[in-house]
């Protein structure tokens, strides 16, 4: 057999630790093949030389041992964890339509979609006759409560002469009192429309001409996420909706459970959610779980309240999201970095069958957490296998 020589200063660390090893197993092969050894720590194994399952062993010289690292298989207790996909939606909790209160036509419009406005900003005006007759009889009661206050305040003095009957003065009270509900009554109406206390401020001076035009203002801080308006249009008094305005700061996620997954979900279970085009994990709560299945995909709907920082994540928008459960299960675990995949990708363990002498296993594999996986079938409690080293032992058997 011709062999190669590798340059000291170009051969990989990990390389020449797997070169030695599959120098070892060489030389068990040589040992197979007829040939004498005289050290049996560095032979591998005869074909007789099985593992209980049947399994061929091969050796690890001693002096190569210490570059494995074993560890013993041991059962742990991991909450069970759901993985879905959902669909994002705005918050419905903190999302309202903008309604104008009063009939007429679109006069102008201050606002557009993507604008972040505050609670009570002009979103757009309508020109109504509603309006200026409502602040036209807001004036006219205000002007009247102030002639009733000024009478009664004569009358009063009058009485107080004696220069007036008692049921003169009782009489223009009661005219005061009259002005100052028609004034309460008008002042409902124009806050009923969405007139601002500096509007209504306006329309109680005198000499001024009214305006038409009413805002239909923000009924909620957030941003205007659908224009529903445009100029001219003809709105209908609490009917015609002009805007959308949404808090984008937290969204909901309508994700889908499967019926084995139901047992496991509850309310309140933290989540994980990301989309493969945006960098950043979201998180949110689940908030609500469905109390029907849908016959056709055999999932239950489930609502995820999210934090949405920057408002990176849109309406329709797809995410894959993962539900960290409260409930637990038992399961045995091993690293990560133990399993490895054959030729047909399947995976297997090395498993200590004696000092210095290892079987690989093909095992079945479930879910990862944590830099560990769960194995469902291949391996018992208590078993060694290889956690560190694998892929040397790997490489070595390949020769």
């Amino acid at each position: 057999m011709k062999h190669i020589r590798w340059p000291r200063r170009t051969l990989p660390a990990w390389l020449g630790i797997a070169m030695l090893l599959a120098g070892a197993l060489l030389a068990g092969c040589g040992a197979r093949q007829g040939a004498r050894s005289e050290t049996p720590a560095a032979t591998a194994a005869s074909p007789s030389a099985t593992a209980p399952g049947g399994a061929s062993l091969f050796t690890v010289p001693d002096n190569q041992l210490a570059n494995l690292k074993l560890i013993e298989v041991q059962r742990t207790s991991w909450p069970v964890v759901v993985n879905t996909t959902g669909t994002v939606d705005w918050n419905n909790d903190r999302t309202t339509p903008a309604i104008s209160q009063i009939g007429g036509p679109v006069a102008r419009i201050v606002a557009e979609p993507g604008d972040l406005v505050k609670l009570g900003q002009p979103l757009l005006y309508v020109a109504s006759p509603d309006v200026a007759t409502a602040i036209a009889n807001y004036r006219k009661a205000r002007n009247r409560e102030d002639f009733t206050k000024r009478a009664m305040a004569r009358d009063q003095d009058l009485l107080q002469h004696e220069a007036l009957a008692a049921k003169d003065f009782e009489s223009a009270q009661a005219d005061y009192n009259d002005a100052v509900t028609d004034v309460q009554d008008n002042l409902q109406a124009l806050k009923i429309f969405g007139v601002t206390q500096p509007e209504i401020d306006e329309a109680e001076r005198q000499g001024i001409a009214i305006s038409p035009q009413l805002a239909v203002r923000s009924p909620i801080a957030g941003v205007v996420v659908q224009k529903l308006a445009s100029p001219g249009l003809l709105l209908q008094a609490g009917t015609t909706v002009c805007f959308v305005i949404s808090d984008i700061s937290s969204v909901w996620v309508q994700g889908h459970i499967f019926d084995r997954d139901l047992p496991s979900v509850r309310v309140g279970d933290l989540v994980e959610e990301r989309n493969p085009s945006i960098p950043a994990v979201f998180r949110g709560e689940v908030e609500y779980v469905g109390s029907m299945l849908d016959p056709a995909t055999r999932t239950t709907p489930v609502r995820i309240v999210t934090r949405n920082p920057g408002g990176l994540l849109k309406k329709d928008m797809f995410v894959d999201a993962v539900v960290h459960t409260r409930t637990k299960r038992n399961i045995l675990a091993a690293p990560l970095s133990a399993v490895l995949h054959d030729a047909q990708n399947q995976p297997f363990v090395y498993v200590e069958a004696q000092h210095g002498r290892f079987a690989q296993r093909a095992i079945t594999v479930g879910d990862e957490q944590n830099g560990s996986t769960e194995v469902v079938s291949g391996l018992k409690e208590g078993e060694k296998i290889v956690s560190d080293g694998g892929i040397f032992l790997q490489f070595a058997n390949s020769y």
